[in-house]
This record gives structure tokens, sequence and C-alpha cells, in this order.
């Protein structure tokens, strides 16, 4: 009997804690989804995350698979260079904001130090969290308010609703920019630069180019800051997400926002900001802030059936393939029904920790030989997204 009553009294204990755990559960859910934004009530905090479980139960009636990631290759080596200054991110499943009507997003950067691998590594680990609390601060796709209205949203509507759906998406990637700029001043191990012994360069002198995607089920995002760039490869053939903020004659509109700031183009081994910086915009170098921003441009594409590849890549490659190439390259390769184990990254690589054999790592590998090959003197890195899978 007392052996029989302990059980019982076990048994009632151990789903007393399973319901608690269970309520906690909810909770942080709901915290989660309201998007730290402070400002809602508890009642539309329920409607926010009822309109994701409902969006999540639907995912799974209908089997399609809400955590499905793509497949993805990355490559990031020093090449020629003694230092490496580049910086690489992959966040599959990053989050689920409510802009995306709670369908996971994923995130992809490569980052392009200057003057020290200090800001490239920053961005590293921070603008990923950055764009996650961002995009968790905007409310659901439509009229911008959580809970009913979930047919309506199924689909980006015309004119008015599509374009402030759009405008709610670059406004997450400006502020995300933003922040970021605003995070230089401190280092990755957490403290300050004045009292941080990790680096003996004035660290107001380096900086970063940025190029983020950002790839729900129907749209693509990108926000670039500098010289690294991402393209599309549709159909075979390219289409630029990104253009260049390099101090060059076919960007008139740069040097005319660097001359109306005050600033000037000095030609010293090429078109320099005050004779010093290469590239109109980028993230930190805060001496040239009065003249360099921080302000991304955005491109929001909308996916085609016939996309193939998504590739991100700094200048190490861009400056020896072009557009056309790199993405008849990558299309053909990602078109093998067998990967080249050959073109796998050595172990030492950044990059070499991803999942092999792939054609899309594959397929970075071999962008990465291709621009060594042809005598790239940058560090070169390189992001695959295989589209197909």
């Amino acid at each position: 009997m007392e052996v029989s009553r302990f059980r019982r009294m076990k048994d009632d204990g151990n789903e007393l804690q399973d319901k608690c755990r269970e309520r906690r559960r909810r909770r942080i859910e709901m915290r989660r989804l309201a998007g730290g934004s402070g400002s809602g009530s508890s009642s539309a905090d329920a409607a926010n995350f009822a309109e994701c479980k409902k969006v999540r139960t639907g995912e799974e009636a209908s089997g399609v698979a809400a955590d499905a990631s793509p497949m993805v290759g990355t490559m990031s080596v020093a090449g020629r260079l003694r230092d490496m200054e580049d910086a690489i991110s992959v966040r599959p499943n990053l989050c689920r904001p409510g802009i995306n009507r709670c369908r996971p997003v994923h995130f992809f950067g490569v980052y392009d130090g200057h003057g020290g691998p200090h800001v490239a590594a920053l961005c590293r680990e921070r603008m990923h969290v950055l764009m996650e609390e961002e995009l968790m601060r905007v409310g659901i796709t439509g009229d911008g308010e959580s809970g009913g209205g979930g047919e309506e949203r199924e689909e980006l509507g015309l004119g008015e609703e599509e374009e402030a759906a759009k405008e709610k998406w670059r406004n997450a990637v400006r502020k995300c920019f933003e922040r970021m700029d605003q995070a230089v001043g401190t280092c990755v191990c957490g403290s300050e630069v004045y009292e941080c012994r990790c680096h003996t360069v004035d660290l107001s002198l380096s900086g970063s180019t940025a190029v983020v995607a950002i790839l729900t089920p129907e749209h693509i995002v990108v926000g670039n800051v500098g010289d690294s760039r991402a393209v599309l490869c549709r159909a075979g053939r390219a289409v630029p997400l990104s253009f260049d903020h390099k101090v060059k004659p076919d960007r008139e509109d740069e040097l005319a926002r660097i001359r109306a700031c005050g600033g000037r183009v000095v030609f010293y081994n090429g078109a320099r900001v005050e004779g010093i910086l290469a590239m109109s915009r980028a993230i930190g170098d805060k001496f040239l802030k009065a003249y360099v921003t921080s302000e991304p441009e955005i491109s929001f594409t909308r996916r085609d059936p016939e996309d193939e590849c998504l590739i991100l890549a700094s200048d190490g490659l861009w400056d020896v393939l072009s557009n056309d190439l790199a993405c008849e390259i990558a299309c053909e390769c990602l078109r093998e029904k067998n990967p080249d184990l050959n073109a796998m990254p050595p172990i030492g690589s950044e990059g070499a920790e991803a999942l092999y054999p792939s054609r899309s790592a594959s397929t970075a590998a071999l962008l990465t030989r291709l621009a060594l090959g042809r005598k790239s003197s940058d560090n070169i890195s390189v992001i695959v997204v295989d589209l197909k899978s």
C-alpha cells in the first residue's frame, strides 16, 4: 500500500511538473512572437501567437516542411594575402517573423574587412542577431496588426498593400545596418574599444563591406554596402541583386552624394574618398563617416521557378570573374548529379565544416579555385545557395 501510494504521488508530481513546463513554454513563445516591442497588449500577443500557430498547422497539414532549409555551400580563404579579413555568416531558420506569416527566413552574409578583421568579425557575430530583432518587431504582413485577416494575407497583394509590405522589409534592413554601424564601438570579446586589447590598431580606421540576403519562400531581400556582391542565377542568366559602392565614374550618384556632403574624391592608386577609402559606403570607418554612409541599398526580388542559385561573394571573386561567368559555372556545377569530391575545400579553410559532399559546396569551392587560378590578389569568400533544393 505504501509503495503504491508513493508511486501515485510521484506520478502526480511529474504530471504537475510537465504542466508547469508547458505553461512556461507557451509564455516564452508568446513573448518571442511579440518581437520584444513591449508595447503590445496581451490580447495582441495572443492573437499573434494564434496566427502563427494557424500558419504552422496549415503547413503541417499540407505536407509542406515548415523548417526546410536550402542546401548551402561556403568557402572562405585568405588567398594570396597574409591576413584574413573576410567573414561569412550562414543562419538557416533565423526566425519566424510575423511579416513572413511566421514562417522561417534564412539569413546569409558576406563581410570584407579593411584596416583589419575587427569590423568584419563583429558583423559576423552581431548582424544576424540585429536582423532577427528588427524582423520580429514587424507585424504580420498586410495591415500591420496581429490577428484577423489571415485570408487577405495569404499572398502579397498588389498596389499599396504590396508596397507597404516591401517598405516594412526595407525599414527592418535599414535599421539593422544602422545599429550594426553603431555597434562598431565594441569588440567581439564584448569589451568597449578603449578597454579592449584584442587589437593594437586604431579601430576608427577599420571598416567592412556587408552584403546580406534574407531568403523567404516568395522573395529575396538583399541589403548591401561596399563592393561585396549578390547575384541571382535565373534560367542560366545572371541577375544582379546588388551594385558595388566603389568610387568609380559609373556611380555618378555616389560621387554626387560625397561631394554634396563636402567630401572629395582623390585619385591615389585609384579613386578614393579623401584619398583613403576606395568605396563610398561601408560599416565602420568612423573617421570618414561624414562622407561614407552605412545606409544600405536594398533590393526586393520575387522568386521564380526558374531560379537556380544565389551567389554572395567578396570582391576577391568578382574582381576576376564576371557575374555571367560565375552564374554559368555555378549552374553547370549544380546540375551535375554527383559533386566533384576533389573540389572540396581543405580542412583548414573556413566553411570546411559544412555538410559534404553537396553540389552547393562543390560549387563554392570551384568558384574559389577559379578565382585563385585567375590570380585574385584578395581574400575570397563565397556562399552558394541552391534554390532548387
